[in-house]
This record gives C-alpha cells, structure tokens and sequence, in this order.
C-alpha cells in the first residue's frame, strides 16, 4: 500500500485537538454548579448519604464533595441548572476532625465513596486552562498561518529575510568551466570577474576600480545560469545565487527589506558575488504600468536595489551579476555605468561553437563511428545550447526504443528532424492526388533552391506528414554575417518555388503554401520598409528599435507604396520561379516521382537528375577556415612549448660546470 508521507504539521493539528479537547472537557466541569456551605452542613449532607465522592484540600483547608445524582435536586433545587458534576464546598477546622468524621461514617455505611487528599491548590491549573491556553492556542494557530503565508523557513519573523543560496568555497558545485562550450567570449568575460575578487591589487594598483556589476544578456537557453553556475564552481568566493521573483511578496515592504538584508549578508561575506537569474521580474521600468500608481511593491523593491548597488553606502567587494532575456525592458538606471557597469551578450551559438557544444552533451553518450559531430552543427543553424542538449537527449532515447546498443548519425537526425518539425505522422491518411501535389510542391522547392546560387543548399525532402506540415524540404542555411540583396530575392524565389510548381504542373493551387507565403512576405516587407532595397523607395529605412502598433513612423501614402513595392518584388519572384521550373520541367517531374515512389529523397538523388550543384556551400568554407587556425594555433603552441624547452636546457648547461 502506499502511503502518505509524514508531514510535521499533522503532529501539530493533533496536538492542538488533544489540547482542545482537554480544555472543553475541563472547561465543561469548571462550569458545573459548586455551593458554598458551612461544616455542619457537609457533616449533614455525609450522613444523609448525599455524597458520592470527597476531596480533602489541606493546602486551602476545604472539603469538596460531589453529589449523586439522584439527591441533587434536595440541594441545588432544580437538577438541570446544577451543571453536569455538581459539587458543595465547606471550610474543616482541622484535618483530624474530618478524617475521624468520614472514618465514622464509612463505618455507619452512609458514605461509600472515595476519599482523596489534595496538598496544593489548583490555582495554577485552573488558570492556564481557563486563560493562557486559549491564548496560546490563537497564538499558534496565528503562527501558522503566517508561517504559511512567508514561505516556510522561520515563519512570520522571517518574511523579510533574503532567500539567497550561499556557495562558499568547497561547496558541491559541479559545474565549471569546461563545462560551458561555445561562449568563448562571455566566458573570458565571466572568468575575468572571477580573478578581480581572487586578485584585486592587480587591477586596483593601476588606479582601477573593480566593476560593480554584469548583466547577462541573450536568448532563451544560451546558458547565462550555466555561467554562473559555473562561477559558483569556480570562484573562490562565496557566492549568493537567488532569481529576481524572490523578492516579489504579497506583503508591502517585503521585496525592499530582502534587498537589504540580501546585501547585509553579503557585506559580511566580502568579497563575493551576487547572481540574480531573471531580473526582469524585479527591475522592470518604473512607470510603465499606471493602474498601480507610484506606491507599487516592485517598484520600492527596484528603488531599494538600485540604492544598495550604487548609493551613498559602499558595498566594496560585491560584483553583482544578473541575467535576462528582456533588457529592452529593464528600468535605465539599472543599466547605467556605476551598477551593471558591464553587459555581456550571450548569443545563439555560430557553426564553430555549436560543434563544441556537441563535444560536450555527447560526452555521456555511447555512439557509433557514423556519427559525424561537423554535419550534426551544420544541420542544426539558430539552436540553442539547451537545444543541442535537447537533440542528444532526443538521440539517445530513440536509440534505446529501437533496441540499439549505441547512438548512431542517424539517431541524431531523427531527433533533428522531431524538434523541428514535430512527431512524424505516417498514420495519416492521404489520397493520391493529395500526396501527388504535395509531391510536387517538395518538389518545386528543391529545384528552384538547387538552381539558385544564394538558396541554401538541400540536405533532403519527404512528403511525410510531420506536425503541422504535411511535406518538408530541409536544407543546410547559410550563417551570413551580412546579407546582400541577391541573396535575400533567392531565398524569396525558393520559397514561391512550391505554389509555382502546383499553378504549373496541377492547374491550381492550395492551402499548403500558408507558411511559404508568410516568410516570403514578411522578408519582402523587410526589404522593402527597413533595409531599403526597393526602386521607389531607395535608401529609405522606416525601422524603429520599438515599434509603436499604435502609429506608424510613415505617413498612408507611403504606406500604399510599400505596399505596391512588396506585390512588384513578390510577383517578380514568383514569374522567375515558374520560369525555373519551366526550364527544368522533366527533372522536376522526376524529383516529384521519386517523391512519390520513396516519400524521403536527399541531395544525393537530386544531384543525381539535376547533375552536381555548382556553388560550393560557404559552410564547408568555414571549417575549412576553423580547420585551418585550429592547426595554426597548434603549431604555434608547439613552437612556444620547443622555444621554452631550449631556454629551460640552456639554464641547465650554464649550472653544470665543464669536465
């Protein structure tokens, strides 16, 4: 069976009952009628067998006896206003006298009871019963509750404490920086913070100071919590890790007063660092929101941050790191020189890094000799470093369901192929003219981009449905540091290539173009209303870093032109790619075929109907490149290594004297 955890505050609740339950049991008895009476009336009471039981307090000098039931009435009148358990009290003269008083009567059989002997009184008892427990009771009800409310760890007294995990030196942080591949620069950054703490009179002698703060900037996944992970790995610092929603509570003044206390212990610990992962929940720009006025919670938490980073207290020896994906709405006093003095962009990862970044993630992996890390990066343009993890995590499970003893190249792709595109659906039920023109429309856009020079070169095409798409050609892109205008009408081409091929070979024209047509669209938008590339409107650029939805930087005459100017260039496109395919009509039949016949053509058999494509891929240009300073890098480095080697040799010839 199983069965439910043990939980603290159920020992708490039970206790409580208990207790209460004592005091409504006891409480109902202290509320029962009690009278007062003289010693010859208990004596009178004794005799005529009215008593049921007797206690004897020798501390107060009073006699309590309790009554039986059926002789309550000759004394209190009526029974049902006596309470449950009435009893009279009398003042003795002496213990002796009523010792001999009841030893007489238990004799004469008129008193069968008990007799019990009380020494102290009951003050005490009755007063915690009917005072401080109830009081007590509220209180720790009331503190629970609020314990509740703060989060746990130290209940009401503790809401305004700061959250922070500490990492001191010789902590179990795993993480360093061998771990964190593809950021070569981010990481010099964040290594260079590291040895301002662990050396600081090397930086200061100079008449330096030692930056207060950096922000972490970069897409989703880019692995800014991993650098600093990877600090707290290997700084010799104490390090104090929290996220920027610790600090918002429901209660006012608590996010301000976590701040405080936040910096209080890192002043103790100087030198240390201080991470806060998401910032922007916290330093949001003031203002932006009217409706909760100037007095906001997190506003008063940004104020207090922006006082202990750069105020007129000095808080020497804390850097602050921070990381978001949002800088564009940070508050800009947060950004200024003098608090976050640096901002370190962590970008998506190029075609070099990503290949490192698989050297990493794929350590822990059993794989095969197919696997090739270079085609992998190719193959992989705009992932992320937690995407790449995501693609050998993906890998390695679609080996084990396929019974594998290790990973294989292919392995990879499938995984490739299921975060992109999604769960391949071969369930699906299709007529054959729908996969013919589905068919066709692959195949358009593999001839239009293998006729192309700037479309990206073809990996491989499939009609089988996955996700949303009912068909898919996946291509190498092309990592271009700056895009020219050629190069941007080739790709708008490639992507008309399939309504082009479905107008040509089918007579008509459907709804699987959706995303073909959107991309074409908003690229020709780009071109024509930011970069500045159309006829008319020649060098004109209508950008804005922050786009206004609600008025636009161009007047509506100037909206018609770019309007007009987006059909020309689309229409453009769209006749050179039914002129392509026109032009190659037998090989795109052939490609359409083949589709049909296997559902999953690659570059291969393209090449082997078009013939070999005649521009070399740029890709293949940067390996070469990084292949080649790779091995300018080694050679120096060996170089470096004789030269020390000699000089270290010629030091041990001048010790050693001539024989």
């Amino acid at each position: 069976m199983k069965m439910p955890k043990f939980n603290l505050n159920w020992t708490y609740m039970i206790v409580i009952l208990l207790l209460a339950y004592m005091f409504y049991t006891n409480s109902g008895n202290s509320n029962s009628f009690q009278k007062e009476v003289s010693y010859s009336e208990f004596q009178e009471y004794v005799q005529k067998g009215y008593a049921r039981n007797i206690v004897v307090n020798k501390g107060d000098g009073n006699v309590r006896m309790y009554i039986q039931k059926p002789y309550v009435g000759e004394i209190f009148g009526k029974a049902a206003e006596a309470g449950r358990d009435p009893s009279v009290v009398a003042e003795f003269p002496d213990v002796s006298d009523v010792n001999q008083f009841l030893a007489a009567e238990k004799e004469a059989k008129h008193f069968t009871g008990k007799i019990q002997y009380d020494a102290n009184s009951n003050f005490l008892g009755s007063l915690f019963l009917n005072i401080l427990f109830p009081v007590l009771l509220i209180l720790g009800f009331w503190m629970l509750i609020f314990r509740r409310a703060g989060g746990g760890g130290g209940g009401i007294f503790s809401v305004g404490k700061s959250r922070a995990q500490l990492y001191e030196k010789g902590s179990k942080m795993n993480i360093t920086f061998n771990d964190v591949a593809g950021q070569d620069e981010a990481k010099q950054e964040v290594q260079e913070i590291v040895k301002f703490l662990k050396d600081p009179k090397k930086y200061t002698e100079l008449g330096g100071k030692i930056p207060k703060g950096a922000l972490l900037v970069g897409p989703p996944g880019t692995g800014k919590t991993l650098l600093a992970k990877a600090v707290a790995g290997e700084a010799g610092v104490p390090f104090f890790s929290l996220s920027g929603s610790d600090f918002v509570e429901m209660f006012v003044g608590v996010g301000a007063s976590r701040v405080r206390d936040l910096f209080r212990q890192a002043k103790e610990k100087s030198p240390c660092i201080v991470f806060i992962d998401e910032i922007d929940a916290v330093g949001r720009a003031r203002g932006k929101n009217p409706s909760m006025g100037g007095n906001d919670e997190r506003e008063s938490t940004l104020n207090q941050l922006l006082t202990e980073m750069d105020g007129f207290g000095t808080n020497s020896g804390i850097i602050v790191m921070a990381a978001t994906n949002r800088a564009d709405i940070l508050d800009k006093a947060l950004l200024r020189a003098g608090r976050f003095d640096r901002q370190i962009h962590v970008e998506l990862p190029g075609l070099p890094e990503r290949k490192q970044i698989f050297l990493v993630h794929v350590k822990p992996l059993k794989m095969d000799e197919t696997v090739n890390l270079d085609l992998l990066s190719r193959q992989t343009p705009g992932f992320s470093g937690a995407d790449i993890a995501n693609v050998c995590n993906e890998a390695a499970l679609i080996a084990a369901r396929h019974d594998k003893q290790a990973v294989g190249m292919q392995d990879f792709l499938d995984a490739i192929d299921r975060i992109i595109g999604g769960l391949e659906k071969k369930t699906k039920v299709m007529t054959q003219e729908e996969k013919r023109s589905i068919a066709i429309h692959e195949a358009g856009h593999a001839t239009i981009s293998w006729f192309c020079q700037y479309a990206d070169p073809l990996i491989k095409v499939t009609i089988v449905p996955r996700g949303q798409a009912l068909g898919a050609a996946w291509y190498l892109p092309e990592e271009r540091v700056n895009v020219t205008k050629e190069q941007m009408l080739d790709k708008i081409c490639s992507l008309l290539g399939g309504r082009a091929a479905e107008e040509l070979f089918t007579g008509h024209i459907s709804t699987g173009a959706l995303n073909d047509l959107e991309r074409a669209n908003k690229m020709a938008f780009s071109m024509v209303a930011y970069y500045g590339m159309s006829d008319n409107l020649y060098n004109i650029s209508y950008y804005t870093a922050q786009q206004d939805y609600f008025q636009k930087p161009y007047s509506d005459i100037t909206a018609k032109q770019i309007d007009e100017e987006v059909k020309a260039l689309i229409a453009q496109q769209y006749d050179r790619a039914k002129q392509l395919l026109t032009e190659h009509s037998d090989g795109h039949g052939q490609v359409a075929q083949l589709l049909i016949d296997n559902e999953v053509i690659f570059a291969e058999d393209v090449e082997q109907i078009f013939g070999k494509r005649q521009w070399t891929s740029r890709s293949d240009e940067i390996i070469a490149e990084n292949e080649r300073l790779a091995k300018e890098r080694a050679e120096a480095e060996e170089k470096e290594l004789d030269k020390k080697e000699k000089e270290q040799k010629d030091e041990i010839d001048k010790l050693i004297p001539n024989s």
